[in-house]
This record gives C-alpha cells, structure tokens and sequence, in this order.
C-alpha cells in the first residue's frame, strides 16, 4: 500500500516501543477489512483514502507491529486525520473496538513518532492550558481579543491556520461563576448526585452548569459539586498523553470519593465517554483499578439520569422546531441515543425535526477543530449545510465543543438557529422562561 515502508527483515524482534499495541494485537485481529465503517467515517469522506479510514489505520497499525512499517510522518499524519468519534464502532458488524486502538497508538506516536517543533509546541500549550480552569479563566481577556478579531474577515485571513481556527471557536461568554459546592432538592430527596462541572466548560459554560445543577434539584436529587475537583484527563486522552489521563483521572476519583453519591452526573459527552472507561485506563494499576471501576460506574449523563427519574417538576411549553445533533462521544462512545430526545419529546411544544447525515462529527472532537483545523471546517460547513436544510428553530446538543464548532460553522446571519445545550432547554422549560437567542 502506498506510503508504507516495507522493511528488509519483515522477522525481525518487535520494538520495545510498540509493546503497548502489541498487547491489542487480538482487537486488531478482529478487523475482517469489509468497508461497513467508511460510510461512517468523517475523514474518509471528506479525502476518500483508504488510509484515512478505520480499517486502513488498523491495517496500519499490523504492518508497524510486524515492522512492515515505520512510525514516519506520512504515516502519524493518517492517524492525526482520525477524529476518535467511533461512528466505525456503531456500523462494525464484528464488534472492532477501534477506540483502545486509535488511543493506545496515539500514546506511542507521541512518545516516539517524529513531529515538527512547531506541531509540539502547539500541542504543548493547548495541554497547558484547557485542562486547567485557573490559566483558562487568565486568559480571559486574550480570548475577548479573539472573539473581535473573529469579527474581522481581513484581520482573520491574516492569522495563521491554528490561529485562525482559536480566534473563529473563541467562545463569546465570559468566565462564570462557580455553581455551589452543595444545593438541596426540591421537595423530598430521592438521590444524591455528584457534578462534574469541567474545565471549558467550567470557564465558559457556566450557565450550562447551573442549569445542570437546577435541573437536578428541581427533580429532587441533592446536587453536590465539589470545588475541588479539576480535569477528568479526556482531552489528554484522546491526543494520546496517556499517562497525563491516568493522573487526572486519580485526582477526579479522589475527589468524589470524599463526597459519596449515588451517581455522578456529567454534561459533557467526551468526558462521559472517558469517565465511564476508568476501569479499563486504570486496570494496571493495583492501587486504583478497584477504586476506578467503583468511580466509573456511578458515571451517567445528565440525560441518562433524568430520564430514569420519572418527573417530578411541571414543564412549560417550549414552542419550538429542535434539531437534536448527537454528539459522537454520547451516541456512539456511550451509546446514548433515545434519553436526550425522550426528555426533548416530553416538554409540551418541542416538535423534534431530523438531521441529515445525524450520524457523521461536527469536526470538533476535543481538540481535532484546533490541530487539523481544514478538515474540521470542512465538517463543520457540512454540518452547518445539514442543520439549515432542517429547517430549525434551535439546535440542541450535549456537548461543548459541539456547540463551539456548530457556532463557528454556521453563517454569520441572523437567520442561522442558536445553539444549545440540552440541559438549558430543559431548565427552561421547568422555570417557564425564554430560551436564550443568541448564537
């Protein structure tokens, strides 16, 4: 196959720095190479290689375990177009789980694959600063900078390509306050759920927090959030700094078990997707695997635990046509598809209209929109063009980096629907307010 390297001794030992995949080996296996997963995928779409699909990574993947290949350039940039959405593990008919795949590769491109200083360097500082709320809230006033310079197409063109896309998903709210440590249910308690409030969406999406925290204890669960509570590792995760993951997910895990609930409550689908997966990030290590699958499986969405609450606060109507956007890491991550649109089907007025193409990435995928920048706008133009021929009234997903990437994709007119989280439809809903209207 083009661009891999065939190797002069195809029998020769395994390097040491492949063991990691080699202990995968028996998922890639799995692999039968039928094709149900390029419908699925975003990259093959959008540049029609094998090579950027599933199974030519996975075939990828063998032909560098049997060192018929080398981690070159060419070959790390077909696993950096892989978005990690795993809509190839919904369509796989052979159950291929291409998620510990794509993960536990990246781990080992990063620690031994060639990458530009310039690439390194960005990468260095994104991790520097998203997992951090304190540095995110003190670029605060550099981030206000970015949502003017958005507004200038001249000024925009100028910048380059990363710099560009940072400006355009700048996102425009201010820091937030903090939601509180501890709020009391409505009326008689009947559960007690933990918070995790994030780290953009901590900063940025504080009212997506609040109307977490409302919506929780208006169906009578006490709310706790901990303060102390930092980044749950998914961002570090899916770029492939494993090790960087394992610490975040120990000091999450810490936290919460100082704060015994019976479920933990998340409203970020690519942190759900990881949270829910402790067990397995951590299934090495003896002093935290056990305490890791305790902590994974108190993990619910927001919307798996509303819709196994039956409910207790009156709904207002929300007269509205809502297109319902699946995040990828919800759908196909977590496989939860039917709660968010049961909870949207039971506000009086919600008329729910479908999406074309409702299973292919927005583009966003945690950090994808910022490190391959053109082919995440072309994603996300091809989700805005779906979500116009909707015919909307709002969009409406489960994620913040859905919302950033939907906003910055749509036409900058009046006539392109706001974007929302769930969540705030819903505590509208229970409150009787309007929905907010900006984009």
């Amino acid at each position: 196959m083009s661009g891999v390297a065939t190797a002069e001794r195809p029998d020769s030992p395994r390097p040491d720095p492949l063991a990691p995949l080699a202990a995968l080996e028996p998922l890639i296996d799995k692999c039968v190479h039928c094709g149900f997963c390029l419908a699925t995928c975003p990259s093959y779409l959008e540049v029609g290689q094998e090579m950027d699909s599933p199974r030519g990574r996975i075939y990828l993947m063998k032909a560098a375990l049997h060192q018929r290949a080398s981690l070159s350039a060419d070959i790390v940039a077909h696993f950096d177009t892989c978005l990690g959405c795993l809509a190839c593990e919904t369509a796989c008919p052979s159950g291929v789980q291409y998620g510990p795949l794509i993960e536990q590769t990246r781990a080992v491109i990063e620690q031994h694959a060639p990458r530009t200083i310039s690439d390194r360097w960005f990468r260095h500082l994104l991790f520097w600063v998203l997992p951090y709320p304190g540095r995110l809230r003190f670029l605060a006033l550099p981030m206000k900078l970015a949502t003017l310079i958005k507004r200038q197409p001249t000024l925009l063109a100028l910048l380059p390509q990363r710099l560009r896309a940072l400006a355009q998903l700048a996102p425009e709210s201010a820091p937030a306050d903090e939601v509180a440590e501890r709020t009391p249910a409505v009326g008689p308690p009947r559960a007690r759920i933990g918070v995790v409030t994030g780290c953009v969406q901590r900063v940025f999406f504080g009212e997506v927090n609040a109307a977490t925290v409302r919506v929780l204890a208006a169906e009578g669960c006490d709310v706790v959030a901990p303060r102390a509570q930092g980044c749950c590792g998914a961002l570090a995760l899916h770029a492939g700094t494993r090790e960087r993951a394992k610490e975040f997910a120990r000091q999450l895990i810490a936290v919460f078990e100082q704060n015994p609930v019976n479920h933990i409550a998340i409203n970020a689908a690519g942190c759900g997707s990881t949270m829910k997966e402790y067990g397995e990030l951590l299934h090495d290590d003896p002093a935290w695997a056990s305490r890791a699958r305790a902590f994974a499986a108190k993990v619910r969405d927001v919307t798996e635990i509303l819709a196994d609450l039956a409910p207790r606060a009156p709904r207002h109507p929300v007269r509205a046509r809502i297109a319902y956007h699946d995040a990828c890491h919800l759908a196909h991550g977590q496989g939860v598809r039917s709660q968010p649109r049961q909870i949207l089907d039971a506000i009086p007025g919600v008329e729910l209209v479908p999406i074309g193409e409702s299973d292919v990435c927005c583009g966003s995928a945690g950090i994808f929109n910022l490190v391959q920048p053109e082919m995440a706008s072309s994603l996300g133009r091809r989700k805005a063009e779906q979500l116009a021929a909707a015919n909307a009234d709002l969009v409406v997903t489960s994620n913040p980096g859905c919302i950033l990437q939907i906003r910055a994709s749509s036409p900058s007119n009046q006539q392109a629907p706001p974007v929302m989280h769930i969540v705030e439809v819903i505590d509208a809903s229970i409150r009787g307010s309007d929905l907010p209207r900006t984009r």
